[in-house]
C-alpha cells in the first residue's frame, strides 16, 4: 500500500496523520505530524480472544526516544531505560482517552504503543499521541467506532484561549487543560490552572471540544480512504433464566447490603451473597462463575443507581453532602510537617520535608536537563483498602495521583527568592474508599501550612460523581469508592476561594456535555469552600517559623570575584568550611551564597567563615595582619585568610631599614594600611602609614596637653 495521508490546520499549523509507510505488521499504525513534532502510534489485537476475564485487557505506552530531539541518553547505559514519570502520565492520558469508546464484552488483549520520533521543542507530543491512537484504532480491523481529537488548551493574560500554545507559553499561561472529544462530547480532560474561576475553565473546555471537531473529520477522511472492515465478536452472557432467578431471590438482600455504610462490613456482606450465588447456580464451572459475577456486578449497579436516583446514596448522604471531616496537624515528632486528613472512611496522612539545593531532582527529558525543587509522591500501601498484595515500586496510578495533587498544590507555592528551599511531600493513604487524592491534596495543603512554608493560600480538592440515564443526570459530591466504579465520572478537581488549580476527568460512558460539566464544577465549588472552612478551623495560616528539625537558611552576598576565593585551590576552602560546620553551600554566578545548617549555630559560624575569605579589601583601611614571608625587598603580610599583600621595605619605617629581619620577621602581626589596590587587585602596603595614623589617634584621644 502506498503511504495516504490526510491533513487539517489547528491553530494555524498542520497537522497531517500518515498511514502505508510504517509499522505496515501492525492492525494500524499512523504517524502525527504537528510542526516537526513526529509520533508514530501503533495498535496491535492479539488473534484470540483472552478468556476467563472481566475487563477491558488494553495497555497503553508512551515512549520518548532520545534521538527525536537529537540527544543520547544520560547514565551508564546509554539508553532508554524504564518509563519516566512524564512518560508514564502521558500513557495513562491515551488510555483514559480512549478506554471508554471500546464496545462492551470486547476481552481482545490490545496494546497501543506511541513513540515520538522527532521533538521540535515546542509542539508538544502528548495530544499528538492520543489523536495518533484513535486515528490507528479507528482505520484499523479492531472494533474501535468513535474517532476523538486532543488539544491542550491555554490561556494568554488578555483573556485569549489559545489551543496547541506551545511549551514556550507554558509558564506564562494561565491554564493548562488537555482536552480529548469525541464529534458530540468530551471523554478525558487533565490539566491545571492558577486559581481560575470556573466560568474560564468551563470555557477552555469548550474552546478544545470545538477545536477538535476538524481533527476528527481528517480522520473520518482516512477510514474512508484506508479503513478495514471491523473484527466481529460475540458477547458472551449468562442464561437469561439463571439472570432472571439470581434478581428474583438476591435483589431485595443485595439492596439492603448496599445501604451498609461501613465499606468493609459491607464488602463481607456482598461476598458472603456472591458466595451462595455461586453455589447454587454456578455448578463448579470457572466460566460460568464469571458470567454470575459480573450478572452480580451488574445487579449492584442498577440497585445502587435506583437508590441514588430516588435520593438516597450507599451513607445516606445528600447528593451534595461532603463526607464528615477530621483533621490533626503536627502529629509526627521529628516531620518537618505532618498532617491527618480523614474525610469518610479516606484517610491520607501526610508529610513534608525541606531540604537543600543539593536535594533537587535531576530531571533528563527531551526538552534538556532541569531541575524540580517541589515534589509530591502518593503511596497507596494494600491495608488500606484491607488487601493482602506485595508491596512494590509505584505503579501508574500511584504516579498520576501524586501528579495529580502535585500540580493542584504547585501555583500556591512561595517563589524560590521567598523560599529558597527543596520541598517533598508524601501522602500515604492510611484508608481508602474513594477520593484518596483529593484528601492527598488537602493533607498536602494543611502538611505545608505545618511545616511553616509561606504557601499563598490553603488548597482542596474534591472528586465529583455522575449517574446519567438518557437526558437525565445527577451530579455527586465527594463520592465513594463503589459510587466511582458503579457511575459513569470520575471528576477531580482541586482549588482555593479564587478558583481551581486542577481538574481530571474519567469516564465510562461515550461522552459528556457542557451542561454537565458547567454543573460539576459549580457543585464540586460549593463542595471545596465547605472543606477549606473545616481545614481552616485547624490551621488557617502557615506556621511562623520552619521546625527546629528542618536545615535553617540564610542568604549572603559577596563579590563575584571573591568566589574563586571562597572555592580556594581545587575546592579546598568550601570543603574544609562544610566539613567544620555541617552546612550545604550553594554559589551563584552573581555572587550570591546560600548556606543551609542544622542548627542556627552552625549556620552563623560558617557564615562567619565565608565572611572572614571573602572580605573586600578597602583602601586606606589599616589592618592587623601577620606576616608570612620576608623576601629581601620586603615582607608579604596577610590581612585576612587567602588575600596577602606586599609590605615594601621602603614601607616599614619612616628611617631607612637596611635588612628587613631588623624590623620584622615571619609570624609576627603588624599594623598595616593598605595604600593602594594594583591593577590585579593585589593590596600595597604600608607599616610606617599605619603607625603615623594610629599614634595620630592616641594624640587626638589624649586632647591638647599643652607641651
Amino acid at each position: 500500500m502506498q503511504p495516504i495521508s490526510v491533513s487539517t490546520e489547528v491553530s494555524g499549523r498542520l497537522l497531517t496523520i500518515e498511514t502505508g509507510k510504517m509499522a505496515k505488521q501492525a492492525n494500524g499504525a499512523v504517524l502525527v505530524k504537528y510542526g516537526d513534532t513526529m509520533v508514530l502510534v501503533t495498535v496491535v489485537m492479539a488473534r484470540k480472544e483472552m478468556e476467563d476475564i472481566d475487563f477491558l485487557p488494553l495497555t497503553v505506552n508512551y515512549q520518548e526516544q532520545s534521538y527525536a530531539a537529537g540527544k543520547i541518553p544520560g547514565g551508564f547505559l546509554k539508553r532508554e531505560g524504564k518509563p519516566s514519570d512524564h512518560e508514564v502520565l502521558i500513557s495513562r492520558v491515551i488510555d483514559r482517552s480512549i478506554r471508554p469508546l471500546f464496545p462492551e464484552g470486547y476481552m481482545y488483549d490490545t496494546q497501543v504503543i506511541a513513540m515520538v520520533l522527532s521533538y521540535d521543542q515546542d509542539n508538544d507530543p502528548a495530544p499528538l499521541s492520543i489523536i495518533g491512537a484513535s486515528a490507528a484504532l479507528y482505520i484499523s480491523d479492531i472494533p474501535f467506532e468513535i474517532p476523538i481529537g486532543a488539544v491542550i488548551v491555554g490561556k494568554s493574560e488578555n483573556g485569549e484561549y489559545l489551543i496547541n500554545p506551545g511549551q514556550q507559553y507554558e509558564e506564562k499561561s494561565l491554564l493548562n487543560i488537555t482536552v480529548s472529544s469525541s464529534k458530540d462530547s468530551i471523554v478525558m480532560v487533565e490539566g491545571g490552572a492558577k486559581f481560575r474561576p470556573e466560568d474560564e475553565i468551563l470555557g477552555a473546555l469548550e474552546a478544545g471540544f470545538n477545536a477538535v471537531k476538524p481533527v476528527i473529520e481528517v480522520q473520518e477522511e482516512l477510514r474512508r480512504k484506508v479503513g478495514k472492515e471491523k473484527v466481529q465478536f460475540s458477547v458472551d452472557k449468562l442464561e437469561t433464566s439463571i439472570a432472571s432467578a439470581i434478581r428474583e431471590k438476591f435483589s431485595e438482600e443485595v439492596k439492603a447490603t448496599m445501604r451498609i455504610k461501613e465499606k468493609q462490613v459491607r464488602y463481607k456482606k456482598l461476598d458472603e451473597i456472591l458466595e451462595r450465588v455461586i453455589s447454587e447456580f454456578g455448578n463448579d464451572d470457572p466460566h460460568k462463575v464469571l458470567l454470575i459475577k459480573k450478572e452480580f456486578d451488574d445487579l449492584k449497579k442498577e440497585l445502587v443507581r435506583s437508590l441514588i436516583k430516588s435520593g438516597t446514596r450507599i451513607d445516606g448522604r445528600k447528593h451534595n453532602e461532603v463526607r464528615p471531616i477530621f483533621i490533626e496537624v503536627g502529629l509526627l515528632s521529628r516531620a518537618h510537617g505532618s498532617a491527618l486528613f480523614t474525610r469518610g472512611e479516606t484517610q491520607s496522612l501526610v508529610a513534608t520535608t525541606l531540604g537543600t539545593r543539593e536535594d533537587e531532582q535531576l530531571i533528563d527529558s527531551l526538552e534538556g536537563e532541569s531541575f524540580k525543587k517541589f515534589m509530591l509522591h502518593y503511596n497507596f500501601p494494600p491495608f488500606c483498602v484491607g488487601e493482602v498484595r506485595p508491596l512494590r515500586a509505584p505503579g501508574r496510578r500511584e504516579i498520576g495521583h501524586g501528579a495529580l495533587a502535585e500540580r493542584a498544590i504547585k501555583p500556591a507555592l512561595p517563589s524560590e527568592e521567598e523560599f529558597p528551599y527543596t520541598i517533598r511531600v508524601v501522602s500515604d493513604i492510611m484508608e481508602s474508599n474513594g477520593s484518596s487524592s483529593m484528601a492527598t491534596v488537602c493533607g498536602a495543603s494543611l502538611s505545608l501550612m505545618d511545616a511553616g512554608v509561606p504557601v499563598k493560600s490553603d488548597v482542596a480538592g474534591i472528586a465529583m460523581g455522575l449517574f446519567k440515564e438518557d437526558d437525565e443526570f445527577i451530579i455527586l459530591s465527594d463520592i465513594l469508592g463503589d459510587e466511582d466504579h458503579l457511575g459513569d465520572m470520575d471528576f477531580k478537581v482541586a482549588g482555593n476561594d479564587e478558583g481551581i488549580s486542577a481538574i481530571q476527568m474519567d469516564i465510562k460512558i461515550k461522552g459528556i456535555g457542557m451542561d454537565i460539566l458547567g454543573k460539576a464544577l459549580q457543585q464540586a465549588r460549593e463542595g471545596r469552600l465547605y472543606i477549606l472552612s473545616k481545614m481552616r478551623e485547624i490551621i488557617r495560616e502557615p506556621r511562623s517559623d520552619i521546625s527546629k528539625f528542618a536545615p535553617r537558611y540564610k542568604s549572603i552576598s559577596i563579590s563575584p570575584e571573591r568566589i574563586k576565593d571562597l572555592i580556594g585551590p581545587g575546592g579546598k576552602t568550601i570543603k574544609k568550611i562544610i566539613s567544620e560546620t555541617d552546612v550545604s553551600i550553594d554559589i551563584q554566578e552573581d555572587g550570591k551564597v546560600l548556606i543551609y545548617a542544622p542548627s542556627m549555630e552552625r549556620l552563623e559560624i560558617a557564615i562567619n567563615k565565608i565572611r572572614k575569605v571573602t572580605k573586600e579589601i578597602e583602601v586606606g583601611k589599616i589592618y592587623d595582619g601577620v606576616v608570612k614571608r620576608v623576601v629581601p625587598y620586603g615582607a608579604f603580610v596577610e590581612l585576612f585568610p587567602g588575600v596577602e599583600g606586599l609590605l615594601h621595605i621602603s614601607q616599614l619605617e619612616d628611617r631607612k631599614v637596611e635588612r628587613v629581619e631588623d624590623v620584622v620577621k615571619v609570624g609576627d602581626r603588624v599594623p598595616v594600611k593598605v595604600l593602594e589596590l594594583d591593577d590585579l587587585g593585589r593590596p600595597r602596603l604600608s607599616r610606617k602609614a599605619a603607625i603615623r595614623e594610629l599614634n595620630s589617634y592616641k594624640r587626638d584621644d589624649r586632647g591638647d596637653s599643652g607641651d
